[in-house]
Parts: structure tokens; C-alpha cells; sequence
């Protein structure tokens, strides 16, 4: 049959109009049929089918040549269609095709789109195919799951069969396991990020088909029930791998339903929604989301354990390996093949101390990679086995600390644990937190993932390969006698979240119950017990407080009390807050750490306060700096004589010398300066602000900074005795959209101007809000009291982060004639806990005292 006059095959504009709404009909019927009874393979597979009638009517429709055929490939080819899933397909050609049926061809595809369906279509030759396979693993796979739709059975079982015989099965295992690996690293190596993709992260839908596409490639077969008559699985292991499919199944098809899209994140927009409709409730503590995503982490954990087995048990077959001797560790244990081997498949059930054994034979023999497929799956199923009795039995302790006690493979160890639900069922505390989120817009990982990561950072001061990459955190635990104890309160340092209450001291209490009942002296136990009670103290010290003031760094000695527990601490804090979020860390949380730990311990060592935050020293050390650039003694006389003791302990030496090498010879000078540099001290920016005072000065600086699209991570307020503004900024480029030396310029002449010239304040750029801060809103909070001395009042804001927040914040306290001395602001995540050091006459009046926090209140709200 010929084409129309129009170019287009007869029949093809009523093709359309004739299908389309069948095609919606059909989907929408599967729709209900879904709402009403969720079976998510019904849904996938009914899908397939109701696209597989339309396409085989659209090819029936063109009147293709005979030596033509038509597949369906990928997930398609599999017979599975997600609500937003692409229809892939190929067209198979002999060497070579018409003019008239290539435009046959085009014009098909034409039709499928206008169908609505999102079509992946490719046009090859057998050879083609064969050559494509061989160049891409991903094409590999897609052919590998063809399924004929229409055309030529004689061409496309010639397919195939070409595709199979071109398949080498341990070139494609080798390149699957790859590809696994890179897809874990693009996904930071966990199933436990706060919104996992359920398809592609660790744990998701990706670990089960690579199993299926790797056994379908060797010859094992296409499902789970074909893998059993393998022998590669157990009849339970293919239940458990159904479950966990059919759940991840679930999941995405409900989100697409919910998006509108193909949408495979779990993201905080969908999880409420999610919860409700797998009728997850909240508890007392916790949203319905945060328990719905325990499940999800709890099935994503099961997902990775029975991929590390079932791809163990593959690699066995597909790589048989020479014949080697066993060779014997113990009575219970041998290695094969450098994995450890169980001698028998009842060793745990015979020797259930075997089961912390196993861990602590890994830690000692570093030529061990891992564990047996069968071992790992017989300490899967001995974790009934850690029963109260198990758990009570003195050899048992010993050996668990025993663990903690090792010079290497700690880490490992108790991700493997963890991993296998053996911490959990040893420390039942643990156990409760494994999977459990943590809606803090800070932490990024779950509470049991947060709590490794921390033993990892204390792990990696005490390795030598890392140590430089923080040189004090390595020499201090290198000189801390029986450092595993900080390994033992960082496990417990968060174990007690979401119990409601004060999880440092819940937490506490089970740490001392811990120590004690496995053997830790008394001196060792008041130390892990006073680290997991105060593990937020440090922090909280050095990022809210004036580091400056010799009594804060009093108070905070008063607490350590000791130099031993002082270095733990810092440790521990150290190594926690690097484990909340990436981005959480920064140079400048580090200096005030440290700072806060040198002023401490000289304080320890038996220094005054004054002499602790080195005031003298300080002065002096500016003095030489001052002589390397060149100036003369005594030059800055006169400008130091208008700075009092505070400028001098809240300013570091550097700071004091940049400072002075800029405003020396004009300390009374009318005109503004604006000096910027690189933060000596870390990323960003340093800016110097000296200009005559005025009372809205505080709000303009914000504002021209948060206009430019930087964020404020501290701020040191001054006024000279006569009447300037000497203000100092860190500033950090959040979204790195700028090159920084250029910005430098801009800031010294674009602020310079506007401080001459006090046009209107600028006004903060509007940028949208993140999904953690729409869907996990904070209370804004805000507390003003006076200092000890009564001389000033120290007030508190917590809030939810946004763009030209201190902007806000800088404008009430304008309006209110409040004076601003310091602002200490912290930034985590998504949080911000900003302390500021105020004065102003409403302070002393309960009535505008509560007027200045309302208006402040209401500025904070998103």
C-alpha cells in the first residue's frame, strides 16, 4: 500500500484518535483495580500488556515488510511498566531496509508519541546489536531482556541466540559488579540517605535486578524460582528477596502516582503521603514518616544483604576456582579462597559465642576480604541466637569488647554487624535506632548510620595514612591511653534518640549500665559516661558563646575538670560533628573548636583566665606581625589606644595585625573602609568594616552581603572609644557561584559606596526554600536574658535557614535601638542557633523586652 499525498501511511490520523482513549481507559481501569487491591506485579505486568496491544495494533496498522521485527526491551522486555516508565523498544532490520519503510518507520514512532507514551526506540541490524552490546554493558543488558512483540520469529530468535552466544559470563558479572560499585558511589555508598532513590541507591531495586540480569546471562535463569532449582539461593532466601521486591515495587509505583512523573526519590514532599497510604500511624515520638522510612531502611538493609550473598554465590559459579587447600584458623573457622569459611553450617547454633568470634577473627587476620556466602548467611539466622542468656554470659562480654579493643578493623566490623543484625540483637538499645531518621535539618543520615560514621572519624585520627588530615585530633589520640573507649561513647552518644527526653542523658545512663556490666573500671566508666552527657557541650560552647570572654572559657573548664577528659571530648565532638552532614563541617567550626580546647587546657594547666585566652600574648604576637610587613615599632600606638580589652580577647592575632596594618594612619578618618581577603583560616572570605556608627549599620551589611548571595558564619561587632564601627565578617559562598578573588574588589568598592552615600538598606535576594525546611519546619525561637554581670543581655534565635535570615534579624533589633556587641552564628544544615551579645534601654522594660521578641518572632517565620 502506498502513502497519502500527505506523505502519511493511510489511516494514521484516525490512529490515534481510535487508541488513545483505550489506552487511557485501560490504564485508568488498572489505576483502580491498583487503589483497590495494591498488588504491585499486577500492575507492572497489566500495564506491559495493555501497551503491548497497542503496539502490536500500530504495527499491524503500517503493513511492515515480513523480514521485520518488533521487541520490547529493558524493563519493557521484562513484561514490567512503572505508571511513568519508558517503553523501550527495537526494531529489528535485515542488512538493510527501503526508503518507503524507514518513512513507515518515523512515522510509527510519530504515533507513539502522540499515543502518550514515553518511547525509547532504537533500529538495528543483528550485527549492529551485537556491536553495540559489546561496547555498552547497558545496551548488553536490554538486549539481554528481549521479548518479541510482532514481525519475524525467524530474525528475532536468530537475535537471540547471536546475543547469547556473545555474551561472556564472567566479562559480564566482572562489568555489572563495576557498574554496581559506581552506581553505590554515586549515591555516597548507603541505603540510608534521608531521600533515597528506590530504584537506584543501595538497597534499592537496582541490587535485585542486577542478580536476575547476571543469572540470566550465565544461564541460571530469569526469576527468583529459577535461581532456587540453581541452587544458588535457599527456598527462604527467595521469599525474603519476593518481599522485598514486591515492597520496593510498592513504593515506586506510588510515587509515581503521586508526582504525576517518573519521580524515584523518596523525597520529603512524598513521605507523609506515603505513610498514609501504607497505613503507617505516628507515635507518640515520631511522625508517621519517620516510621515509614524505618521500614523502608529495614527492607533496603535486607536488600543489600541478600545481594552481597546471592552475587557471592554467583561469582562462585560463574569463576570456579582451582581446587586450594582449607586452611584451618580454629576449630569453628577456616579460610577459602581469603574469605572466612564456617567448618560446619551449624557452628553458630552449635557454639553461639562463634558469633562474635567470626567478627574478631576478621579484625586479627588482615588477609581475610569478608565472609562465605554460607557464613553470612548463618549469622543471618543466628541472630535469635543473641538471647538474654547470650547476652549475660561474661565470655560473651569480653569477647564484644574485646572487638572494640582491636588495632584495626573496628569499622568494618561493626558496619558488618550492623549489617547483619548482630549489633542490634546484642545491644537491643542499638537495635532501636537502626533505620530511625533524624528531622534535625542537620544530620543526613539515619541515627545507627550517624553513630558509625563518628566511630569511623575517631577511627581514622588513630590511622597514620590520615593523619594529615587532622594533625591535633591524631597526636592527641595517639597519646590518649586505651583510646577505645571513645570508640565505645561515640555507640552511645546518640543511642538514646527518639525516646522523647534528653537523649545525652538517657544515653548516659545506658552507657554506665554498659561499662559496668562488662567489666569497664570505674575511672574508664565515669569518663565514657561524662563524653556520651556532654557530648553536645563542646559545641554548643564554642559556637554560641563569646570565646573571647575569660569566663566562659572558665565555666567550660569548671565542667571538663580534667585534662584527659577536656582531649576526649574534643575528640569526640570533633569527630561527631564531621558526622552529622558534609556540609556541616567547616574551617571555621574548627578554629572555635580548638581555640575552645587550647584556651581550656591552658586554663587546666594552671593559667589565670585572662592568661588562658591570651590577651598579652596576643598583643605581642601582633606586634611581630606588624614588623614582618615592614612597619615601625610602636606604630600602632595611637589606634590601639581606641580599642579596649574586649577587641583585643575576641580578635586572634592575625585579625588584630590585618586590622591595624589598614587603619593605623587613619584611626579618626571620615571616609568608610572596606578591606576583604581570603579567610586565612579556611574557605571564604574575610571582611573588615571601619566606618562612623550608626544604629541600622548591623541590618545594611547584612543585607548588601545576603544581596550578593553570601552567607554570614560570623560576625565580631565593635565600636571604638570614639564613636566607629570596627566589624569583622566570615563569609561563605554557599552555592560556589563566585571567583573569589574577584569578589573581592567588588565588595571593597560596591560597600565603600553605599556606606558613603546610606542610600536605602539592599534587600536580601528571594531564593526558594529547601524541601527539608518546607516539610520540617522549626519553631522559630527566640530568648533574651542578661549576662551575669548585668552589663549585657545575651540573646538566643533558633530558626529554620533561609536566605537574608540575619537580615531580618539585623532590621528588628535596628528598629528597636538595640546595640549589637557580637554574633556568634551557627549554621547547621538547615538550622541556624545564632547567639548574639546585645545592649539597649528596651531591654530593661518587660514591656518592650516582650515587644522586641514578638517582632523578631514574626520575622523568623517562613
Amino acid at each position: 500500500m502506498s502513502a497519502s499525498p500527505s506523505g502519511l501511511f493511510p489511516g494514521v490520523r484516525e490512529l490515534v484518535p481510535r487508541l488513545r482513549p483505550r489506552l487511557q481507559e485501560g490504564r485508568e481501569r488498572l489505576r483502580q483495580a491498583f487503589d483497590a487491591h495494591p498488588v504491585p506485579t499486577t500492575l507492572v505486568h497489566g500495564r506491559s500488556g495493555l501497551v503491548d496491544q497497542i503496539l502490536r495494533e500500530v504495527w499491524s496498522h503500517f503493513q511492515f515488510p515480513a523480514n521485520l521485527a518488533f521487541a520490547a526491551v529493558g524493563g519493557y522486555g521484562r513484561g514490567e511498566l512503572y505508571p511513568a516508565s519508558d517503553v523501550d523498544v527495537l526494531v529489528l532490520l535485515p542488512d538493510g531496509i527501503d526508503a518507503a519503510t524507514e518513512e513507515k518507520l518515523s512515522q510509527m514512532v510519530g504515533v507513539l508519541w502522540d499515543l502518550g507514551l514515553d518511547v525509547g526506540h532504537s533500529m538495528r541490524s543483528v550485527g549492529q546489536c551485537v556491536e553495540e552490546a559489546a561496547r555498552d554493558i547497558s545496551v548488553q543488558t536490554n538486549l539481554l531482556e528481549a521479548r518479541q512483540l510482532a514481525g519475524s520469529r525467524g530474525l528475532f530468535e536468530y537475535f537471540t541466540n547471536t546475543i547469547r552466544e556473545h555474551t561472556d559470563k564472567q566479562a559480564f558479572f566482572k562489568a555489572k559488579r563495576l557498574e554496581q560499585e559506581e552506581r553505590y558511589l554515586r549515591y555516597q555508598e548507603t541505603a540510608y540517605s534521608l531521600e533515597p532513590n528506590c530504584k537506584e541507591s543501595p538497597g534499592g531495586l537496582r541490587d535485585l535486578q542486577v542478580i536476575l540480569w547476571i543469572s540470566r546471562a550465565a544461564g541460571f535463569g530469569e526469576s527468583w524460582n529459577d535461581v532456587v532449582r540453581s541452587g544458588l539461593v535457599t527456598r527462604q532466601e527467595a521469599h525474603q528477596l519476593a518481599a522485598v521486591e514486591s515492597m520496593l515495587q510498592l513504593i515506586r509505583i506510588r510515587l509515581h502516582h503521586l508526582s504525576g512523573r517518573r519521580e524515584d526519590r523518596l523525597l520529603f514532599d512524598h513521605q507523609e503521603a506515603l505513610a498514609e497510604q501504607f497505613g503507617v500511624k505516628r507515635t507518640a515520638t515520631r511522625r508517621a514518616s519517620e516510621v515509614f522510612m524505618q521500614r523502608y531502611y529495614r527492607n533496603a538493609k535486607l536488600v543489600t544483604q541478600l545481594n552481597t550473598i546471592v552475587l557471592q554465590n554467583l561469582g562462585a559459579s560463574i569463576f570456579p576456582a582451582p581446587k586450594r587447600a582449607q586452611i584451618h584458623i580454629n576449630e569453628r573457622f577456616q579460610m577459602v579462597r581469603e574469605l572466612l569459611d564456617a567448618r560446619s553450617e551449624t557452628v553458630f547454633e552449635d557454639h553461639p559465642a562463634a558469633i562474635l568470634e567470626s567478627f574478631l577473627i576478621l579484625q586479627e587476620h588482615a588477609e581475610l576480604k569478608g565472609m562465605t556466602a554460607r557464613t553470612l548467611r548463618a549469622l543471618w539466622r543466628a541472630r535469635r541466637l543473641l538471647t538474654p542468656d547470650f547476652r549475660r554470659n561474661p565470655d560473651n562480654r569480653a569477647l564484644f569488647v574485646k572487638i572494640f579493643q582491636q588495632e584495626r578493623g573496628l569499622v568494618h566490623e561493626l558496619r558488618r554487624m550492623n549489617q547483619y543484625g548482630i549489633l542490634g540483637a546484642y545491644l537491643p538499645t542499638f537495635g532501636r535506632i537502626v533505620g530511625q531518621m533524624q528531622h534535625d535539618l542537620f544530620h543526613v543520615y539515619t541515627v545507627d548510620q550517624h553513630i558509625l560514621q563518628v566511630v569511623r572519624n575517631l577511627r581514622r585520627f588513630a590511622m597514620e595514612e590520615h593523619a594529615h588530615e587532622y594533625p591535633l585530633c591524631s597526636r592527641l589520640i595517639t597519646g590518649f591511653e586505651r583510646s577505645w573507649l571513645l570508640y565505645v561513647a561515640a555507640l552511645f552518644h546518640d543511642i538514646a534518640k527518639g525516646r522523647g527526653g534528653d537523649h545525652s542523658q538517657l544515653g548516659r545512663r545506658d552507657a554506665r549500665v554498659f561499662c559496668r556490666l562488662h567489666g569497664v573500671s570505674e575511672e574508664d566508666t565515669e569518663l565514657v559516661e561524662f563524653l556520651v552527657g556532654h557530648h553536645l557541650t563542646m559545641s554548643a560552647v564554642a559556637q554560641k558563646q563569646d570565646l573571647g570572654d575569660p569566663e566562659v572559657v572558665k565555666g567550660f573548664a569548671g565542667i571538663v575538670g580534667s585534662e584527659r577528659r577536656l582531649t576526649a571530648l574534643y575528640l569526640l565532638t570533633h569527630a561527631d560533628i564531621r558526622g552529622t552532614s558534609p556540609k556541616v563541617w567547616n574551617a571555621w567550626k574548627s578554629k572555635l573548636l580548638e581555640d575552645l580546647f587550647h584556651g581550656t587546657m591552658h586554663l587546666l594547666r594552671g593559667a589565670t583566665p585572662r592568661q588562658a585566652v591570651g590577651l598579652s600574648v596576643r598583643q605581642v604576637e601582633a606586634r611581630r606581625l606588624l614588623s614582618l610587613h615592614g612597619l615601625r615599632a610602636n606604630v600602632e600606638k595611637d589606634f590601639w589606644r581606641e580599642l579596649d580589652t574586649v577587641y583585643f580577647m575576641r580578635h586572634d592575632t592575625d585579625e588584630i595585625a590585618w586590622h591595624t596594618r589598614n587603619l593605623y594612619h587613619r584611626p579618626t578618618g571620615e571616609l568608610p573602609v572596606v578591606k576583604a581577603r581570603f579567610n586565612p583560616i579556611g574557605e571564604g572570605l574575610q571582611v573588615m568594616v571601619y566606618t562612623r556608627d550608626v544604629h541600622d549599620l548591623f541590618a545594611r551589611l547584612c543585607g548588601f552581603f545576603a544581596r550578593l548571595g553570601y552567607s554570614i558564619v560570623d560576625a565580631k561587632i565593635h565600636t571604638t572609644r570614639h564613636g566607629f564601627a570596627l566589624d569583622s565578617f566570615v563569609l561563605l559562598d554557599p552555592l560556589n557561584q563566585f571567583n573569589t578573588r574577584e569578589m573581592i574588589s567588588v565588595i571593597e568598592h560596591e560597600l565603600e559606596g553605599r556606606l558613603q552615600h546610606m542610600g536605602p538598606p539592599d534587600q536580601p535576594k528571594s531564593v526558594r526554600l529547601s524541601r527539608q525546611v518546607r516539610h520540617f519546619p522549626i519553631t522559630p525561637e527566640v530568648h533574651i536574658q542578661p549576662d551575669e554581670r548585668g552589663h549585657y543581655y545575651i540573646m538566643t534565635v533558633t530558626a529554620a535557614d533561609r536566605p537574608g535570615l540575619l537580615f531580618s534579624i539585623a532590621r528588628v533589633m535596628a528598629e528597636h535601638r538595640i546595640d549589637l556587641h557580637t554574633a556568634k552564628i551557627a549554621t547547621l544544615g538547615e538550622r541556624v542557633e545564632d547567639t548574639f551579645l546585645i545592649s539597649g534601654s528596651e531591654l530593661s522594660r518587660k514591656s518592650t523586652l516582650i515587644r522586641l521578641e514578638t517582632d523578631l518572632l514574626e520575622a523568623l517565620q517562613i
